[in-house]
Order: C-alpha cells, then sequence, then structure tokens
C-alpha cells in the first residue's frame, strides 16, 4: 500500500459535514473559474504584450519569475488557516473570507495593469504583476485546504480536482483567448479591463451564499464592514510590496547586477534556502516524539509534520513534484512568443488559446480524473509524464513548420492534452499526501515547491533559447518532465507514518 492509500485513510476521520456533492462541484467549478482567470494575465498574456512592445527576451524571461511568488506560499499559508478577514468571516467564515478578499485583490491588481500596460515603466508593470500573483495565490491556498477537508479520500478528490480544473482551465483560455482578441481589436488597457470585471464576477455569487453556520445573519453589516477592512489590508500589501521590490532593486543595481548578468543560481539559491533548512533539520524531525509536534510552533508545525510522517522519503517525494510538472511550466513560458517568433497574427493566437486549448485541456483533465478513481496513482502519472513530454516535443514540429492553422491547433491541441491530464493526476496525488489537520498548508509546500525548479528555469527560458534556439528549448523541457517516470518505482514504495 503507497503513502496515499495510508493518509487518505487517515484523513477520513478528521472529515466534517459537507454539502451535497453536486453544490460542492458547483462550487469547485466556480472556484477553479475565480484562480484561472488572472493567472495568464501575469504570466502568458504579459509575456506576449511585453513581446509585443518590444521588450528584450530576456527581460520577458526574468518576469517569469513572478510566478515563483506561488511557490513561497507557504509562507504565509498559516495565517489564512489561523486568521480571520474582519467582517467577512463573520458571515461567510474563515476560508470564504480569505477568498472574497483575494477576489477584491485581484479586481483592483488588474486594474492598475490596465492603466499602465504601455509598460513604459517596467518596475510599474512588475509591481502590480506580483500584486496580481500574490492574491491569486492567496485564493488557491484558501480554496485548497478548503477542498481536502471537504474531500479526503482519492475517489471524493477526483471529481471534485476535475471540477476545479475544468473551472480553472476554462478560466486561462478565456483570459488568455479573451484578452488576446480584445487587444487585437483595441489595445491592452482595454484586454486588462475586461477581464478584471470577468474575474470580479464571482465575488456576488459568494456574497450570495449562505452563511458558515445556519441561522447566522447580518450579511449586509458582515459585507460593508469586509470590504473597508479588504481595502486596508489591500493597500497595506500594496505598499509594503512596493518598499520591498524597491529595497531589492536598489540593492541588485547597487551590486552591478545588469540584463546580461546570470542571476538565475544567485535566485535558486534563496529560493532553496527554505527547503535545504528543512533537508538539514530531517534527522532530527525523524527522532522527535509524537507528542513532541504539538509543542512547535504554529508557522513551523505543518512542515514539521510533513517530514516528521515521511523521514527521508520526503526528500524522494520532493524530487518527484519537482520534475513533473517542468515541461508544462517552461512551455507556458515560451510557448506565445514562440507563436508570435514563427509568424501566427493575434487572431490566430487568440483562436488557439481559445477554443482549441480548452476543448484539448478538458480532454485531458477528464480522463485524467477518471483514472485516478479506476488505478492506483502510479499508473496515471506515468502516462501523465509521457502526455506532458509529448506536449513539449509537439512544438520542435511547430517551429519547423510553416504557418498554418492546422499545425498551430495540432500542437496547441497535443499541449494542452496533455497539461490537462497531468495536472489532474497531480492534484490528486499531492492532496493524498497531506494531513487532515494542516491540509492548506501542506498542500502549499507541495505544490510550492512542486513549481519551484520550473519556475526559476523559467526565469532564465529567455537566455536558455538564445543558446539552443526554440526547438532545443521545447526538447529539452519535455525530456526533463519524461525523467519523472524514472522515479516513479521509489515513489510507489513510499510510506509514510501515521499522523499523530
Amino acid at each position: 500500500m503507497t503513502a496515499v492509500a495510508i493518509d487518505a485513510g487517515t484523513m477520513t476521520a478528521a472529515l466534517p459535514t459537507r454539502p451535497s456533492t453536486r453544490r460542492l462541484l458547483g462550487l469547485y467549478l466556480l472556484l477553479g473559474f475565480a484562480a484561472g482567470l488572472p493567472f495568464y494575465m501575469f504570466n502568458a498574456v504579459l509575456t506576449l504584450r511585453l513581446s509585443r512592445h518590444g521588450v528584450d527576451i530576456v527581460i520577458i524571461g526574468f518576469f517569469a519569475w513572478i510566478a515563483l511568488l506561488p511557490t513561497f506560499k507557504f509562507a504565509w499559508a498559516p495565517l489564512i488557516e489561523r486568521y480571520d478577514i474582519p467582517g467577512f468571516a463573520r458571515f461567510w467564515g474563515r476560508r470564504r473570507g480569505w477568498i472574497m478578499l483575494s477576489q477584491l485583490g485581484i479586481f483592483t491588481s488588474m486594474v492598475a495593469m490596465a492603466f499602465t500596460s504601455s509598460d513604459e515603466s517596467l518596475p510599474l508593470t512588475a509591481l502590480f504583476a506580483i500584486l496580481l500573483a500574490f492574491w491569486t495565490t492567496t485564493l488557491e491556498v484558501a480554496a485548497d485546504g478548503w477542498r481536502i477537508e471537504l474531500a479526503p479520500t482519492q475517489a471524493e478528490q477526483a471529481p471534485i480536482v476535475a471540477a476545479n480544473l475544468w473551472g480553472y482551465r476554462s478560466a486561462m483560455v478565456a483570459a488568455g483567448s479573451g484578452a488576446v482578441l480584445v487587444a487585437a481589436w483595441a489595445d491592452w488597457t482595454w484586454a486588462y479591463l475586461t477581464i478584471a470585471v470577468a474575474a470580479f464576477a464571482p465575488f456576488p455569487i459568494l456574497a450570495a451564499m449562505r452563511a458558515e453556520q445556519d441561522g447566522a445573519n447580518g450579511r449586509t453589516p458582515a459585507l460593508v464592514a469586509g470590504i473597508a477592512a479588504s481595502l486596508l489590508i489591500l493597500l497595506a500589501v500594496a505598499l509594503a510590496t512596493a518598499m520591498i521590490g524597491w529595497a531589492l532593486l536598489s540593492a541588485v543595481q547597487g551590486a552591478g547586477f545588469s540584463a546580461k548578468t546570470n542571476v538565475t543560481p544567485i535566485v535558486l539559491a534563496i529560493a532553496l534556502l527554505p527547503f535545504v533548512a528543512l533537508a538539514i533539520a530531517l534527522p532530527r524531525i525523524r527522532h522527535l516524539p509524537a507528542d513532541a509536534l504539538a509543542n512547535i510552533s504554529t508557522f513551523a508545525a505543518p512542515y514539521v509534520e510533513l517530514f516528521w510522517r515521511y523521514g527521508t522519503a520526503v526528500l524522494v517525494v520532493l524530487a518527484f513534484v519537482s520534475l513533473y510538472r517542468m515541461g508544462d511550466v517552461l512551455t507556458l513560458t515560451l510557448s506565445h512568443p514562440l507563436w508570435n517568433d514563427a509568424g501566427y497574427s493575434l487572431e490566430q493566437i487568440g483562436v488557439a488559446d481559445g477554443v482549441v486549448a480548452l476543448s484539448a485541456s478538458m480532454a485531458g483533465v477528464a480522463l485524467g480524473g477518471w483514472l485516478t478513481t479506476r488505478l492506483p496513482l502510479v499508473w496515471p502519472l506515468a502516462i501523465g509524464a509521457v502526455t506532458a513530454a509529448a506536449g513539449n516535443w509537439i512544438y520542435v514540429w511547430l517551429w519547423h513548420s510553416e504557418p498554418s492553422a492546422f499545425v498551430l491547433y495540432t500542437s496547441v491541441a497535443v499541449d494542452q492534452f496533455g497539461n490537462g491530464f497531468a495536472g489532474a493526476v497531480f492534484v490528486v496525488y499531492l492532496s493524498m499526501l497531506v494531513s487532515p489537520k494542516y491540509p492548506g498548508a501542506q498542500y502549499a509546500l507541495l505544490s510550492g515547491f512542486a513549481f519551484l525548479l520550473p519556475r526559476l528555469l523559467a526565469g532564465a527560458s529567455g537566455t536558455m533559447q538564445t543558446q539552443i534556439g526554440y526547438d532545443g528549448f521545447f526538447l529539452l523541457s519535455g525530456a526533463l518532465s519524461f525523467v519523472a517516470i524514472l522515479l516513479l518505482p521509489m515513489i510507489a514504495r513510499v510510506k509514510g507514518r501515521a499522523a499523530p
């Protein structure tokens, strides 16, 4: 029996009363949509926008490091599980309160990006993109913790994950395709404003939902108080981010760094520090008695418990998760610049990112979710690694082919099917690794680490492309995804101690 099966059984005892299956699926379709809309706007769409404005490919690669922010969501995930948002939590509960705050943050950040869409000040563009990434990630942390609490077993997770990813990917496609088409017809300001309004649409739906506890009243006062508190929080976070960014930029410039400096090793070293610290402490953590975990600080407890439960096997798990989505992240970073450099128009890119990407990705999610309910997870994980690799390698064919709708749409379909399949299986796998005591924080750590190395490499993707070309880049990214298969025999044998 694998660790996944063991943890699923352990989690069942802590399962709270949950909504009906139909309501739960609808809820996570909505939450997936709310999180997916902004993702492309600080990632793929932003890289395309910068490319169209003539920003150097190396600088565009640096902007991909904004996607590193979700890697460190474990730093504030314990706060989301412990503290309430004033006003909102009184009526809608802690997790929905954080989700509503996050949606306000997403809306205001995207509006700010809309009114700075000329990209004349790249530091300002970066500031608002970072804020958008922060609030999008915060929404995901709150929603992920709630999902794992409501559906703790592999069989229960699969359909909810599929619904969540359908919403997420539908929104990503709507944002990517819709923003590009609006930009083609009008400009980037209208593109970002349009997606900002669409991203805010779930907020009134959440506000209209029933209270966390039956019989609670005071919806309007809670809404007013929550919005007022949220605006103060948004302002404080924006000012803190601007000050930290200014200090870092000044330090970098003072140290003599420029666009030509290879800062990837430095960024890698800094990003790995928290995980290296946990690995160094692993021998001591392994020998802790179970009752000692209760005396650890609120912030550290979720992560110490995870390392205590799996021991040295956690290193194998971390190695596996860091490789599994490598190709998808790297492809997302340079696929849009590739299409642009290959001669495809904004209209063609919009269609590719629209109906083609959506239908292929939803088919992949559906098949991946269905197989996780029928097979031990190791088999869907293996299939996902193969399909993800194929989704990278198909772009080598695109680059060497004459531009045509058939080539573009076929490539995107293969890429998005593999991405959707691997994504669905991977989310279920990570969800089964966590403890019922710390679902949000531990999922944040695992999913964050899963994208650490891929997003670090994504930041250097522009430099890599200039050295090995688009074909070499996509051959390499596909190979990195495929390598994860080599660790599957060890992953299948991983077992964890019962959670204390």
